[in-house]
Formats: C-alpha cells, structure tokens, sequence
C-alpha cells in the first residue's frame, strides 16, 4: 500500500457537485493498494500514519501526531498512486489491485485507522470520480509505502 500523506488546515471532497465529506486541521491521506497488499500492511500503516509527528508544537518543532492535536484524517482511494512510468510517457496500472482486493483493504485501512484513533474517519467515495479540495499546511506531503519501509 501506499500513502500520500498531506497536513492540511483544510480539505474537502466533493462528489458530482456536492459536498461528500469535509475536514478542517489534519491530515488527508491518498490510498493506493497492490494486489499484494494484506491486513499487515493496514496494521503497519494504520499505526505509523497516526505517530508520525509532523505538526508543531509550541516551539514550533514538528514534534506532535495528529492524535496529539486531535487533528482529523480525511483518507481517499486513489490507485494512481500505484503509477509506473518506467516505460514511455503513458502511466501504466498494472500494480493496482484490481476493485474486488482494493475496495476492501481500502475500507479496513479506514475502519483501522478510525479504531486506533478513536475519532471518525472522513472517507472519500471508492471508485468515484471525486473532486478534492485542501490547503496543505507548510506544505508538508510524506510519501509512505508498506513494501518500501523507509
């Protein structure tokens, strides 16, 4: 799996022109998933995404979690993320997982997420096609993938 990761103080996603789900200081997280992707993955994922200390605390310090801020955390599907552009300037999907695997590790990664936070979860719509807005704070975007433990 992986994440692309964006504090926000802000995000929105909207579905044919109406409002589907809305955030405000947090994190939005953009979910790719491979075929080979499995509920490790999620585990892994689910706990480092709500650790990693990247919002400021009072000296500035990127040094608390969006638990610690009790920031909300807006996560999408989007299995552009699984592009390989190795060859020529066409992207090519061929690591997605296919919906019937992506579609569920997608919503346990959600549910997992929300358990371990403790808060709702604000979702994207699976397969939609979705027009999300947001203000990336700082900016700063993480790139984390579960087969790449950097």
């Amino acid at each position: 799996m992986r994440l692309l990761i964006q504090r926000v103080t802000q995000a929105r996603c909207d579905i044919g022109g109406r409002t589907h789900s809305a955030i405000e200081s947090g994190l939005l997280v953009l979910v790719g998933v491979e075929s080979s992707d499995n509920d490790e993955d999620i585990e892994w994922l689910a706990r480092k995404l709500l650790s990693l200390r990247i919002f400021d605390d009072e000296n500035g310090v990127m040094n608390r979690s969006v638990t610690d801020i009790g920031g909300r955390v807006m996560i999408v599907s989007q299995f552009t993320l699984m592009a390989s552009t190795r060859r020529g300037n066409r992207p090519s999907w061929f690591r997605a997982a296919p919906e019937d695997v992506s579609r569920p590790l997608y919503e346990r990664f959600a549910a997992r997420v929300e358990e371990l936070s403790g808060q709702e979860v604000a979702t994207g719509c699976f397969g939609a096609d979705m027009q999300i807005s947001l203000t990336n704070d700082g900016p700063v975007t993480i790139w984390i993938d579960s087969h790449n433990r950097e």
